[in-house]
């Protein structure tokens, strides 16, 4: 994995996904940034710039956008 890229996570902490998203980067060692959207309103308004999207997890790896929670898709991105 390169972990170069930086990786942040836009997250809510009642989002069954976003929990199971934070669990797989946690797990395959990736280290993030997260962004609790409920409680930041900067985080909120900066997620849905970056994706046009209001659900979570929105997780930016480098300049790519994973909405969701997408097992195959993370691996990919992240070079797992």
């Amino acid at each position: 994995m390169d972990q170069s890229k930086e990786i942040r996570i836009y997250l809510t902490s009642t989002c069954p996904h976003c929990k199971r998203a934070k669990g797989f980067l946690t797990e395959n060692g990736i280290s993030f940034e997260e962004f609790d959207v409920l409680d930041n309103q900067n985080a909120r308004e900066a997620m849905i710039r970056i994706s046009g999207q209001m659900g979570v997890p929105v997780i930016v790896i480098g300049d790519e956008i994973v909405i969701g929670f997408n097992r195959d898709r993370l691996k990919e991105k992240l070079g797992l």
